[in-house]
């Protein structure tokens, strides 16, 4: 890891608040004595450095040098360890001009403060014991939250619950291998249990750890958001079906063949889930070459995306062509839209009725994709799979026959879920650990085998929420946060 983030001595400052005008900016500092030496370029010197922890101090920034005025200020004090990053730590509340937060800056740093790296005071807060890795990748998580759902698994993992449900089964991890030394210490003839009190407790915590590894593909979806293509031939109703689920006239809607010549991608939150929604060009065998390679790239798109929505125009009908495309996409939502037209066909089994121009059908439709997203995480059908498909998926026989998979049963919706791929491949691991000791435990093999499986899955158990993490996992996560957070 660069020496920047092991600075823990040096003082800092950042802005924290995004470097855009507005009514108010921060800009926070921390650092051992960060208030005596942000009291160097504040009018109110002494004020600021006697002040205790929780104190706002009002006053203005000055520059040490020609003594003259940033902003005038609100600053706050926290004394260590009460502050976010356990330091010493002072955040200036100034005006949100680009001008009023910079001068504030070149202030601080003129008085000794060094500008902060990205993520240097989560990262300072996280080595202060102030938060475990997990909770501290879950200050990110909520900072770019998209919908009020992964705001609240965001906030469920910053507040520890992560941590205590990993901490709480590395404890149960750390038990059985005790008791696997124990037996190898002793014999298992002096110890009270039998193998199969040992067995039982490898089988019921590899069985957490793969639950545990099973929730990130609900996480995942609700952290990254999944990728949704309206698709279709020409004139279908996708450019009017992409409008209403925005609720605004963003798409060009004609009845002219080829208006959409590329796609157009638009965010929007769908029964909680963050999903970045693309109205694609219609598809046809294009004489116009733009309009032709609009309809690759829409090809393209569809192929690569979470979930498909194909709409046909039902006062015509699926043709061949409409039946070959959905060939390919197995998985696509098949909806029979423009049924408010009186020359509109029924139904086929397998459609969902829908009027784009009117809404009749709408509710159902995006019912129904909330609930193909999850479902589709839930059993492994989305984008990610490779990732999600559960730990069991790299076990031999023996090592299935040992502890029957549990991967793809999702954690109770109380139950706090894996947001990273780095929690998730710490999960499968400890999981595949402890398949591996079952499988031992089970065969009747030395238990020298099993405590080297359950001191592998304790080690991935601490590695997930930072008790042990190599230094260029560290610099990778925190390389990513906000400058100022």
């Amino acid at each position: 890891m660069p020496s920047g983030y092991l600075r823990l001595d040096v003082p800092i400052a950042a802005l924290a608040t995004a470097p855009v005008p507005a009514a108010l900016a921060v800009v926070r500092t921390s650092g051992p004595g960060a208030p005596e030496l942000a009291a160097k370029a504040f009018s109110r010197p002494e004020a600021l450095s006697r002040a205790e922890t929780h104190r706002a101090v009002h006053g203005f920034v000055r520059d040490p040098e020609t003594g003259r005025n940033a902003d005038e200020v609100v600053a706050l004090v926290f004394r260590a360890p009460s502050g976010y990053t356990g330091q010493d730590a002072v955040d200036f509340v100034c005006h949100g001009g680009p001008a009023a937060w910079e001068g504030v800056l070149t202030a601080l740093e003129k008085a000794g403060f060094e500008r902060a790296l990205p993520g240097e005071f989560t990262f300072r807060a996280f080595a202060a014991g102030k938060m475990d890795l997990a909770a501290a990748e879950a200050v990110d998580e909520l900072v770019r939250a998209r919908t009020g759902e992964a705001r609240q698994e965001a906030l469920e993992r910053l507040s520890g619950g992560l941590g205590r449900e990993v901490s709480d089964l590395r404890d149960a991890v750390l038990a059985a291998l005790t008791e696997a030394e124990a037996r190898l210490d002793y014999g298992e003839d002096e110890l009270a249990d039998g193998p199969d009190d040992l067995l039982a407790a490898v089988r019921a915590a590899r069985s957490r750890a793969e639950a545990l590894a099973a929730s990130h593909a609900v996480g995942r979806l609700l952290a990254e958001g999944a990728r949704v293509a309206l698709a279709g031939p020409t004139n279908a109703g996708k450019s009017r079906l992409f409008n209403l689920f925005l609720k605004e006239e963003r798409s060009i809607v004609s009845e002219s063949h080829g208006t959409t010549r590329d796609y157009i991608e638009a965010d929007l939150d769908l029964d909680g889930i963050p999903v970045a929604l693309f109205d694609t060009a219609g598809l046809r065998e294009a004489p116009d070459p733009v309009e032709a390679e609009g309809v690759r790239r829409s090809r393209l798109l569809a192929e690569g995306a979470d979930l498909v929505v194909y709409l046909v125009d039902g006062t015509r009908g699926a043709g061949p062509g409409d039946l070959d495309t959905l060939g390919s996409l197995p998985g696509a939502v098949r909806v029979w839209n423009k049924v408010d037209l009186p020359e509109a066909l029924p139904a086929p089994e397998g459609w969902i009725p829908l009027s784009a121009a009117t809404g009749e059908g709408f509710p159902a439709l995006a019912a129904e994709l909330g609930a193909r997203l999850r479902g589709g995480a839930l059993s492994g059908n989305a984008r990610g799979t490779e990732l999600d498909r559960g730990a069991s998926g790299d076990l031999d026989e023996a090592q299935r026959a040992s502890s029957p998979p549990i991967s793809g049963r999702p954690l109770p919706h109380t139950a706090p879920r894996l947001a990273s791929r780095r929690q998730a491949d710490c999960a499968r691991r400890a999981a595949r650990a402890l398949a591996a000791a079952g499988a031992a435990l089970a065969a009747g093999a030395h238990l020298d085998a099993a405590a080297v499986d359950l001191r592998e899955a304790a080690d991935a158990l601490a590695e997930l929420t930072g008790e042990s993490v190599p230094e260029s996992v560290l610099e990778m996560i925190f390389s990513r946060f906000c400058v100022g957070k």
